[in-house]
């Protein structure tokens, strides 16, 4: 199966090597028929701490790393692993 790869906003940078990803998704409200907008915050490796807050990043899954960890960042530059 392959690995999910999200695209989001950092909103947090606090932790070491922990970086936290909010998730946005649109989808088409079954009864309303109108467009939702959905958010979900990830916890991801970031082995360089090269991420700041603000900064866009794509994440990939992974085996945990931690309780809450079970993601981690793409390096920068788009070199992509998938």
């Amino acid at each position: 199966m392959p690995k999910r790869i999200l695209e989001g906003v950092v909103v947090s940078d606090k932790g070491d090597k922990t970086v936290v990803v909010k998730v946005e998704r649109t989808f088409l409200h079954p009864v309303l028929k109108k467009t939702v907008r959905r958010s979900k915050k990830y916890h991801a490796h970031d082995e360089a701490n090269a991420y700041k807050t603000g900064d866009v990043a794509r994440i990939i899954e992974c085996a945990p790393k931690s309780k809450t960890k079970t993601w981690e960042v793409l390096p920068k530059g788009g070199a992509a692993q998938a």
